[in-house]
Parts: C-alpha cells; sequence; structure tokens
C-alpha cells in the first residue's frame, strides 16, 4: 500500500502532465480556431458580441391601456383626496383603509 507521501508525489506528478497535455491541445485548438475565422472572414466581435448595457429593447415597463391614471379606490371624506392602492399610502389612510373604499 502507498504512504501519503507518495501518492502526493504521484498527484503532483500527475497535475503537472494534465497541464501540459492541456497547454498542447489548447495550442492546437486556438490553431483551428484562427484557421476557421481567417477562412470564413469571421472576427472577434462576431464570436463573442459584445454585451450591451441596460435593459434589453422592449422590456420597459408598459402603462395602462390607455396611458391614463387608474380610478381611485379610496377617498378621504374630510378633504376629497383620492388614492388609487398603487405607490406609497397616504397618511390619512391610517391602519384600517377598508374605511376609506370607494363603493365600485
Amino acid at each position: 500500500m502507498a504512504t501519503y507521501k507518495q501518492l502526493l508525489a504521484e498527484k503532483e506528478a500527475l497535475e503537472a502532465k494534465l497541464n501540459e497535455v492541456r497547454a498542447t491541445e489548447v495550442a492546437g485548438v486556438t490553431d483551428k480556431i484562427r484557421e476557421l475565422m481567417t477562412e470564413y472572414g469571421l472576427t472577434a466581435e462576431d464570436i463573442m458580441p459584445r454585451r450591451k448595457r441596460g435593459r434589453p429593447a422592449g422590456s420597459a415597463v408598459k402603462k395602462t391601456a390607455s396611458g391614463s391614471a387608474l380610478p381611485p379606490k379610496y377617498m378621504d371624506p374630510k378633504t376629497g383626496k383620492t388614492w388609487s392602492g398603487r405607490g406609497r399610502a397616504p397618511a390619512w389612510l391610517g391602519k384600517r383603509p377598508e374605511r376609506f373604499l370607494i363603493e365600485q
């Protein structure tokens, strides 16, 4: 049975051989890629286009169908102010918003 030190030495030898074989294969692959790029007239931009910043086209937040504000759901009877239920809740709504619901 092999000792720990012997196994470590074998591991290091295998890793060195792995790195050497990989380097020779990578060199061959890159040569093949360069050949194909010149044969087909490709550039690095064709293969890996630059990543564009920001959101993709057409992903903007859509407005409502008519493009206008939503109908109000809540109304303060004292001031007549309304709230559609979207965004930050107004202070007058308090802890029991069901009191201010507008009948539909």
